[in-house]
C-alpha cells in the first residue's frame, strides 16, 4: 500500500496519464505478487488440481481415447495448459469480490490513482501466477511423457499464446467478481461459465466424436481456438490460420471486457 500510495503522490503536472497509469498499474501488480509470496499455500493449491486432472487423463481415461496419428498425451497436455489458465484466471474475480467486501476497493479509490490501476495489477499478477503454474504443468507432462515436436521455439510461442488468452479471461473474471458482493458468490457464478468452455472444448477428446449440435460450439468457441493454436505451435502442422483465429478471439476479447471491467469498477462501492 505504502508503494501504491507513494506512487500515486508523485503525479507531477505534464506526466502523461499513460505514464500515470503504468506506474500504479505496476505498483499495485508488485502488492498481488507479494501476496502470494507471503501466501506460497495459494500457488501450492492451485497447481494441485491441474496435477491431479494430467495423471486422471493420463492414466484413467487415456487408455479409452484415440486421436488418429497422435499419442493421446501430447493431444491432452495443450488441453491441460488452457484448462489450468482458464480456471487459474477465476481467482481474478474471486480477488476483487473480496477485495470489495473487505472495503480495500474504497480506499485504493480514495487514492490519486489511475482508475485501471486495480484491475491492471490485478490480472498481471494472476496472469504471471499462471504462468507459473504452466510450468509446473510442463514439467509435469514431460514426466508423463508429453513430448513436444516442434523445437523450443514453438513450446514458448505457445506458452506465449496461451498467457495472452489468460489475461484476456481474466478480465472477464474481474467483470463477473466486481458484479458479485463477495468471493464466495464470485465462485459460484463462475464456475458454470468456465465448465463448459473448458470440456466442451477440444481439450481432451477430438471434436468429431461429439455430435454435431455440439460440435458447432465447441469448434467455434474460444477455448478450443486457442488449444487447436497451442497443439499446433507445439506439435507442428499448419500454423497461420489457427494462430489468427485465437489472436482474433484474444484481441476481440480484450476489447470488450478490459473497458467492461473499467466502467464497473468506477461504479463499485
Amino acid at each position: 500500500m505504502t508503494a501504491i500510495a507513494e506512487s500515486a503522490s508523485l503525479v507531477i503536472p505534464g506526466r502523461s496519464r499513460l505514464r500515470w497509469a503504468v506506474s500504479d498499474g505496476l505498483a499495485v501488480t508488485w502488492r498481488n505478487l507479494l501476496h502470494y509470496v507471503r501466501v506460497p499455500q495459494l500457488i501450492f493449491f492451485s497447481s494441485i488440481q491441474p496435477i491431479l486432472f494430467v495423471l486422471l487423463f493420463r492414466y484413467v481415461f487415456g487408455g479409452a481415447i484415440q486421436v488418429p496419428g497422435l499419442d493421446y498425451v501430447n493431444y491432452m497436455m495443450p488441453g491441460i495448459f488452457a484448462q489450468t489458465v482458464v480456471f487459474g484466471a477465476a481467482a481474478t474475480g474471486v480477488g476483487l469480490a473480496e477485495d470489495i467486501h473487505r472495503g480495500v476497493v474504497n480506499r485504493f479509490r480514495a487514492l490519486p490513482m489511475a482508475r485501471s490501476a486495480v484491475l491492471v495489477g490485478r490480472t498481471t499478477a494472476d496472469s504471471v501466477r499462471n504462468l507459473l503454474v504452466v510450468i509446473l504443468m510442463m514439467a509435469v507432462g514431460f514426466l508423463v511423457g508429453f513430448r513436444p515436436t516442434n523445437g523450443v521455439l514453438g513450446v514458448m510461442a505457445g506458452i506465449g499464446l496461451m498467457m495472452l488468452f489468460a489475461y484476456a479471461v481474466a478480465w472477464g473474471m474481474a467483470v463477473i467478481g466486481l458484479n458479485a458482493p463477495n468471493g464466495e458468490t464470485a465462485q459460484v457464478m463462475i464456475f458454470p461459465l468456465l465448465m463448459p468452455l473448458t470440456f466442451a472444448s477440444s481439450a481432451f477428446v477430438p471434436v468429431e466424436s461429439m455430435p454435431s449440435w455440439l460440435r458447432v460450439f465447441t469448434e467455434n468457441q474460444p477455448v478450443s481456438k486457442v488449444i487447436d493454436a497451442v497443439r499446433a505451435l507445439m506439435l507442428g502442422g499448419p500454423t497461420a490460420r489457427p494462430v489468427l483465429q485465437a489472436l482474433a478471439w484474444i484481441v476481440g476479447l480484450l476489447a470488450v471486457l478490459a473497458p467492461l471491467a473499467v466502467w464497473r469498477y468506477r461504479r463499485a462501492t
